[in-house]
């Protein structure tokens, strides 16, 4: 008998086991079914620009979808690119390195990553990626000089400056990292440097049009409207189609007693940038001093037009 009650033990204990295995099973299939729910929520979410929506949606149920699967790596990477859309920089890059790992040919996951290193001031890691992006060897001068140029884009001037100045390092003929490294110098009131590094890149690149631009700019900072003019006009005979320089010409033309040279470039930067607020502010305040107030109460209205859509 206590063989017989040993084995009907045995057996209950065999189909409890089944049972629970059963259970755990449905419960797996029933916690991914609910996870790729999530995940089809979480791509119209972010097609809807909701990042936050995202991560409070597909975060806490990213880990019950398979490991290895496609959809665990679609989850990721929209985990990685909502935190990064939300501004949770730091967050973004752990989500962001998984996806890298399983997709290194992603050039959208690597300008993402550069982005976020970049932010997150870790500028080996950042240039590293962005070379991943243009197939570059990461240690490469033009490596460097995309770098820089994102850097300075994100405003991390500090930074951009260092890895331009090493592009020129390791190849000074390299085009437009002497340009970068001039506009952080005039940002930063060095025009004397600024104007030497424009110079050295119109010495590499003779027909850079925002070379001349910017050389102007700094002339017309130093009020050496003259030296100003000429480049200038440099700049439009390359590139005729920005409105920069017709600005500072105007400008230029008003301070040396021009006018009607002043109001016809104030007039060619409105034609190609018509939404310029101080191209109409110029030009008003230039037909005031020539006594055209009606015209002028036009322009002036324009101008504070812009200024309020502005802000």
């Amino acid at each position: 008998m206590r063989w017989r009650r040993a084995r009907r033990s045995s057996r209950i204990r065999s189909a409890l086991i089944v049972i629970c295995a059963l259970c755990a099973a449905g419960a797996r299939v029933a916690a991914q079914d609910s996870a790729s729910a999530a995940l089809k929520e979480a791509r119209a979410l972010l097609d809807a620009g909701k990042p936050a929506a995202v991560i409070e949606k597909l975060e806490p149920v990213v880990s019950q979808l398979p490991e290895g699967s496609a959809e665990r790596r679609e989850a990721v990477q929209i985990l990685g690119l909502s935190h990064y859309l939300a501004g949770h920089i730091k967050e973004s890059i752990p989500y962001l390195e998984q996806v890298r790992g399983v997709a290194p040919g992603d050039t959208k996951v690597a300008y993402a990553l550069s982005m976020a290193y970049a932010q997150t001031r870790q500028p080996d890691k950042a240039r590293e990626s962005i070379a991943r992006v243009f197939q570059l060897p990461p240690e490469s001068a033009a490596a460097y000089l995309l770098a820089g140029q994102m850097m300075n884009r994100l405003e991390l001037e500090d930074l951009a400056e260092a890895a331009l100045k090493q592009a020129v390092a390791k190849d000074p003929k390299l085009p437009e990292a002497h340009f970068l490294l001039g506009q952080l110098a005039v940002f930063r009131s060095r025009l004397d440097e600024g104007l030497a590094l424009m110079r050295a890149e119109l010495a590499i690149n003779p027909a850079h049009a925002m070379a001349f631009y910017w050389i102007g700019d700094i002339y017309s900072r130093q009020a050496k409207w003259d030296e100003a003019i000429a480049a200038l006009q440099q700049s439009i005979w390359i590139n005729p189609y920005f409105s920069g320089p017709y600005i500072l010409l105007g400008k230029a033309f008003s301070k040396t007693s021009r006018p009607a040279e002043a109001e016809d470039m104030l007039r060619h930067a409105i034609q190609y940038d018509p939404n310029n607020k101080t191209a109409h502010y110029l030009l008003a305040q230039l037909l005031q001093q020539t006594g055209r107030t009606e015209e002028a109460q036009k322009e002036f209205a324009i101008a504070a037009r812009l200024q309020g859509d502005i802000k």
